[in-house]
């Protein structure tokens, strides 16, 4: 008769499987380090997984955790490998091999994934295949150990005459388990998908010196700024900059190897190497981003001063067909976007850029080269590590987001936000200072009010405004607030006339919409 009751041996088969796991991934991760991120396990899961996810999932994981989604899906992949590995263990108690062959195809898993990888090497599944033997080895080792291997398996291992070692003690069984589970965990820590999302990518930056612009962004005139202590500065700073894309770990792509090709429905195809860029009369301008991921109120915007070359002028070298209507940018790592062709041939800033606040792209915001095009939202414009420009129309060809249910064209619609105080914030009694940005690029911003409880709409200052394509900021201020709850409500009016709207819509197909409406408290 077995000693231990069976919640007990649950649990010893499931820490069996738990400490292989993470043995398993561990190692693996930490290995990778000397190869790529595309060579982690638990990264090459989690971007298999980004693709086939429903927009009805992505978008709330989008707006509850911002661009904090990769870490989560990170977290998210690991638990349930861990899940998964302690399932098995429970069921190498009563079948010991077919719960090794299990593990050993679970493991297998993402050494396929790594292979079909485009950007993969073929020894980029060494450490995978490391990993899964080392874990297989914990699993078994640690299955002899415990004792909680098939019913009356050690009796007949005696009765043949084959030596089974002793069960160890409960105490020394967990701490050898533990100490199996703590070395996994301490490799996961220091291995590649760590580093990986904590953009451990700035030896390839470095390697690139940008060019003085042959003309520069103008002047950010100090009235730019209403001076209320709490806003967003007028440039966000790159680390603070939000990063919304479709990778877990930025891609490595070493500006040297890098080209643009332009082709599709063109005259000529145009191909541009990174030298042939940085050689041309770049420009400077501001240009503020907004994710169409972005609740009302939401941090998924910023604004920066970008350096590039404009598109327009790269297509005029191609010369589209006059049947083109839309200009597929292809991602190093797969990803697309369909742009209007008009929004990269007309007028407006929009750049191959290589540059975003006077240092070259950071490796999360597109390095060594993205797109970034005014007046449209990101998914169909600002195109990260692009490789690609691809003239065709929109009844021929599809792109990654519109194929998941969303806007083909999105543009910007007007938007303003509340950002002193804070939501559910305090505040002293007395007068009340007022603070925000608005923005609708392209047409740029004309007025901005704010309501009081239920009192009337009082228009806003404005800072002054630098470009139509930039956020601008605002402020009021309101005397002698009462003690109590308030409210505080904001609408932005562009200068075409449109009034930001009031009403409440989620974020697919282009854009959540409504005023941003936030409580207080006055003591």
């Amino acid at each position: 008769m077995n000693p231990y009751p069976r919640a007990r041996r649950r649990l010893r088969g499931a820490l069996v499987g738990i400490a292989a796991t993470l043995v398993m991934f561990g190692l693996a991760d930490l290995i990778a380090r000397a190869f790529s991120p595309s060579a982690a396990p638990l990264l090459t899961l989690g971007q298999a997984i980004i693709p086939l996810a429903p927009p009805a999932a992505i978008k709330p994981v989008i707006a509850l955790f911002g661009d904090n989604d990769k870490v989560v899906l990170v977290l998210s992949t690991g638990l349930g490998a861990l899940v998964l590995g302690g399932l098995i263990g429970i069921l190498a108690l009563s079948h010991r091999r077919l719960a090794t062959l299990f593990l050993l195809i679970a493991g297998l898993v993402p050494a396929v994934v790594i292979v079909l990888r485009p950007e993969a090497n073929a020894s980029d599944i060494v450490p995978t295949l490391i990993g899964l033997t080392l874990g297989i080895a914990v699993f078994v080792v640690l299955l002899r150990l415990g004792g909680s291997g098939e019913p009356g398996s050690d009796r007949r291992g005696a009765e043949h005459g084959s030596r089974t070692p002793e069960p160890l003690s409960r105490r020394r069984f967990f701490t050898l388990a533990g100490a199996f589970g703590a070395i996994g965990a301490v490799t996961i820590a220091a291995g590649q998908t760590v580093a990986s999302l904590a953009q451990d990518a700035g030896a390839a930056v470095a390697q690139l010196v940008l060019p003085r612009p042959a003309k520069k962004a103008e002047p950010i005139p100090a009235k730019a700024s209403t001076d209320v202590t709490g806003t967003a500065p007028f440039l966000t700073d790159p680390q603070d900059f939000y990063r919304i894309d479709t990778v877990l770990a930025p891609p490595v792509v070493d500006p040297e190897q890098w080209s643009l090709r332009i082709h599709g429905m063109v005259a000529e195809e145009v191909t541009l190497t990174m030298d042939e860029l940085l050689d041309l009369p770049l420009e400077e301008h501001h240009i503020t981003l907004t994710c169409v991921s972005n609740p009302v109120g939401g941090d998924l915007v910023g604004n920066a001063t970008w350096l590039g070359y404009p598109v327009r002028e790269l297509l005029k070298r191609a010369r589209p067909s006059a049947d083109a209507d839309m200009v597929l940018s292809h991602s190093f790592d797969g990803f697309t976007a369909s742009t209007p062709i008009t929004a990269l041939t007309d007028d407006r800033d929009s750049l191959l850029a290589v540059g975003m606040n006077g240092q070259a792209l950071p490796p999360e915001h597109g390095f060594p080269a993205r797109l970034v095009v005014p007046g449209l939202y990101g998914f169909v414009s600002a195109t990260k590590w692009v490789t690609e420009l691809e003239v065709t129309r929109f009844d021929e060809k599809t792109s990654y987001w519109t194929d998941r249910g969303w806007d083909a064209k999105a543009p910007i619609l007007v938007a303003s936000r509340i950002e002193v105080p804070k939501p559910l914030g305090k505040v002293s009694a007395g007068s009340l200072q007022v603070g925000g940005t608005a923005w609708a690029q392209r047409s740029g911003i004309d007025r901005v009010e704010v309501r009081l409880d239920d009192g009337e709409w009082t228009e806003a200052d404005l800072a002054e405004e630098v470009t139509i394509d930039t956020w601008r900021q605002w402020r009021t201020d309101f005397a002698e607030v009462e003690p109590g709850s308030h409210t505080l409500t904001v609408r932005a009016t562009d200068k075409d006339g449109t009034v930001q709207t009031a009403k409440r819509r989620d974020a697919i197909p282009n854009s959540a919409t409504g005023h941003h409406h936030i409580q207080f408290r006055v003591e």
